[in-house]
């Protein structure tokens, strides 16, 4: 080959190569991501899922591991001879049973209220959290946008979700306001601070034709008691106003154990408290909801009770009782087979890291591992979740992978940079970010 012929291919390659890495970093341009981005990113979820529909995959927690480490607690356990109640609630009875407030009787409320003020935004890709927490920003004359929570929320566009305690903790470093995050929800305690001029948060379930379940922030906004349904500022679909009746929400909110935020002004505080009543104490309010899942246990069958159960077990992580948590969630996973493939929650655990609490504090450090597998290779178009790398580390860990775990954080890294939780564990270990 002579020198001019290798001299016109090393042009041709190096042209190549500087078009490969101008179409990199132009696809990673966030103007283009807006714009496209999230298009690929669908399609090869499509694709994964039409090969391996995630609806199918089911965990199963290790029964013998369960009973090893059942037997383990009870014999370190003091026995304690119990009388049995008519409304004993099902699964672990660690948690004391609450004490009924004194009835009282409610400040009447007008049966309508509308709350304006709200800049209204649709959520860009993976944007529902950061888009959300903006509008009920703005409610109280904040003046950024989705772009501005999305920033310190979930720096990464791929990140498929955004906690509570994020958002919370957003509210409280990045804005002169305060907010509660609470459980336990229902639709009067909705209409009661909408009465009194407090927009609210809450975190739902959400059926996407085509698309199947996934989880949703909705700010509610308003409610009329006559027609039975709220107003809502939808960031997905629904657009601004989406009429909501009580009944949906009710449903749907179920699905994330009736999550609500308040946002405020510190000088409102006192109203706010009044509001909240006994819930304003994070005990009383996880034993309250709790009591109220167990009860809807016995009441509701299918996916409801699946959710009933899974919310037990998410208050008792709350309560730190975790052999019941662990108990609890277990009913939840051996339910879900049984469920219709096409309502499945087969992105539950995107949401919730509960089970990785239960599971890890009782020893059941394989059955974190498998969760983390499922959930990171089988319900995501890719192995992106931060919390399930960083769970499935501590297990690692638990049993001698001290390397693993410590790839896994760093993995966890990449997808949440800069996320404290990881860090603080590399840094545990001896080891680098």
């Amino acid at each position: 080959m002579s020198r001019s012929t290798l001299l016109r291919l090393a042009v041709v390659l190096v042209a190549i190569l500087l078009c490969v890495l101008l179409a990199a970093f132009v696809y990673n341009l966030p103007y283009v991501q807006e714009k496209i981005g999230w298009r690929i990113s669908v399609l090869r979820a499509e694709i994964k899922y039409a090969f391996n529909p995630p609806g199918e995959v089911v965990f199963t927690p290790n029964p013998t591991i369960a009973a090893m480490v059942e037997a383990t607690l009870s014999a370190y356990t003091p026995t304690v001879t119990r009388t049995p109640s008519p409304t004993s609630t099902p699964g672990h009875t660690a948690t004391s049973t609450i004490t009924p407030s004194p009835t009282y009787t409610p400040t009447p409320i007008p049966a309508k209220v509308e709350l304006d003020n709200i800049r209204h935004e649709y959520q860009k890709y993976n944007n529902c959290g950061p888009a959300n927490l903006s509008m009920a920003l703005s409610f109280w004359d904040w003046e950024g946008d989705q772009r501005d929570t999305a920033a310190f929320l979930k720096p990464i566009q791929d990140d498929k979700n955004v906690m509570p305690y994020e958002m919370a903790a957003y509210v409280e470093e990045e804005t002169s306001l305060n907010v509660f995050v609470r459980v336990g929800g229902d639709i009067d305690l909705i209409k009661r601070f909408l009465a009194a001029g407090f927009p609210i948060l809450v975190e739902k379930g959400f059926d996407v034709p085509g698309k199947d379940w996934m989880g949703h922030y909705q700010l509610i906004t308003g409610y009329d008691d006559e027609r039975e349904r709220f107003t809502a500022q939808d960031s997905y679909q629904g657009g601004p106003n989406l009429p909501l009746p009580y009944d949906q929400l009710e449903e749907y909110w179920r699905h994330f154990n009736y999550l609500y935020l308040v946002i405020y002004p510190p000088e409102r505080e006192s109203e706010v408290l009044s509001l909240l009543g006994p819930h304003v104490d994070e005990t009383y309010n996880y034993q309250y909801a709790a009591q109220l899942a167990s009860d809807e246990i016995f009441t509701l069958s299918g996916r409801a009770k699946f959710f009933a159960w899974f919310n037990r077990g998410s208050n008792l992580v709350s309560l730190k009782d975790f052999a019941g948590a662990a108990s609890a969630y277990g009913e939840a996973f051996n339910l879900y087979p049984s469920l219709d493939l096409e309502i499945r929650p087969y992105r539950l655990m995107w949401y919730q890291t509960g089970p990785y609490w239960a599971y890890y504090y009782t020893g059941r450090y394989q059955d974190v591992i498998n969760l983390a597998n499922n959930t990171l290779y089988y319900t995501v178009d890719k192995p992106i979740l931060e919390e399930s790398f960083y769970w499935r580390a501590l297990a690692k860990e638990a049993l001698g992978d001290v390397a693993g775990a410590i790839e896994d954080l760093r993995e966890a890294l990449v997808h949440h940079p800069d996320w404290i939780p990881a860090l603080e564990q590399l840094e545990r270990m001896g080891a680098s970010s």
